[in-house]
């Protein structure tokens, strides 16, 4: 039976939900490693042997949202909270700009309020500006309204990664309180794609509650959701928060989660070719080598931070995110030295669109 699936899986014949089930269960390391040498032909393939890069800014702390995992969530009294000014983002993304990184991510607490609307549309114009266009802005700031999204778009910004966290309505109950829409969620990213972005989505791995079935119905939701990018990774507990309480034993679930993880990326590359998938930080959370193993399995974009290090311990959506006292220059040196240990190379300079989105458009 499995090399029925890998002889399926290596000639690229489309997968179906079975297929999926079966990748996710895949356990022996043999196994495993044939399909993370597979997804990752199908990555040399379609993008080569580079890596994109994401530096991320954290704008902002403060939320609206009171989700049951997350460490910046309304309800925490344990953690400063901070805004940046227009002029730090603008000032982080032009390091960025200096440095090759060719895209940002400006991302931060769900915020509906206009002072905060106007400070990212002013600071992502500025980018624009003072970067001559070279640099790529992607933006995270969760649910907003088309109005909002094409304030944003209009100021420069081309990308858009709003998570959906669960693609079955009834899990996303249970991590979110009662205010919390799912339909909400799905018709920002449809309104996003209306308005010209590329949009990424992802979940979270491993969630207490959550079966194999509902993370094949994910990857099938990626599917149908034609989306350009998927920022995916392994649950992490926040210790602070309600759905802790769910998983106490969690240190011993963490090779679980980082497996899974692997798998997750594998699978998407497999079935959907040509999008960006990012190989995050909380992969690195679980194991060292864990953003390395993330490329090995698939993906192609990584995220270094870029937030002033006085900021980055009260941006914490899980607990002991790594890199939170590496400046950015450190970081940049670490990051080129991960890339290169697996053979592969950073794609300075570069955008690094979505081919997925690019095919799309066509």
């Amino acid at each position: 039976m499995t090399d029925e699936l890998f002889e399926k899986i290596e000639s690229e014949k489309p997968l179906t939900a079975p297929d999926l089930r079966k990748i996710l269960e895949l356990e022996s390391p043999a196994d495993l490693d044939r399909l993370f040498k597979a997804a990752y032909a199908v990555k040399e393939r379609v993008s080569g042997r580079k890596v994109f890069l994401r530096g991320i800014i954290e704008a902002s702390n403060i939320c609206v949202k009171d989700c049951y995992y997350c460490g910046i969530r309304k309800s925490s009294r344990n953690i400063p909270r901070f805004q940046l000014s227009a002029t730090e983002i603008v000032d982080a993304a032009m390091w960025a700009n200096t440095h090759r990184y060719g895209s940002i991510v400006i991302q931060g607490g769900e915020r509906n309020d206009e002072t905060f609307i106007k400070l990212i549309e002013d600071a992502v114009r500025e980018i624009k500006e003072k970067s001559a266009g070279h640099l790529g802005i992607t933006l995270s700031m969760g649910e907003q309204t088309p109005e909002v999204y094409r304030r944003w778009f209009d100021a420069g910004a081309h990308r858009y990664l709003l998570r959906i966290e669960s693609s079955n309505p009834e899990l996303y109950r249970k991590l979110h309180p009662s205010d919390h829409s799912h339909a909400a969620r799905l018709k920002c990213l449809e309104t996003l794609k209306s308005v010209g972005y590329q949009v990424g989505t992802g979940v979270m791995i491993g969630l207490p509650f959550q079966t194999i079935d509902d993370l094949v119905g994910d990857l099938l939701f990626f599917q149908k959701m034609d989306v350009d990018m998927i920022g995916m990774g392994p649950y992490l507990v926040s210790r602070d928060t309600p759905l802790a309480k769910e998983m106490p034993d969690f240190d011993a679930m963490k090779k679980h989660q980082l497996k899974l993880g692997l798998k997750m990326i594998a699978a998407a590359r497999l079935l959907l070719k040509n999008v960006n998938i990012a190989a995050t930080t909380a992969l690195q959370a679980l194991d060292p080598r864990g953003r390395e193993q993330g490329l090995l399995a698939g993906a192609n974009v990584i995220m270094p931070n870029l937030t002033a290090v006085q900021y980055r311990s009260s941006y914490q959506l899980y607990d002991n995110k790594p890199c939170l006292d590496e400046n950015s220059e450190q970081c940049r040196f670490c990051l080129e030295r991960r890339v290169q240990s697996i053979g592969e190379s950073v794609a300075w300079d570069e955008w690094g669109d979505s081919l997925h989105f690019a095919a799309r458009k066509i």
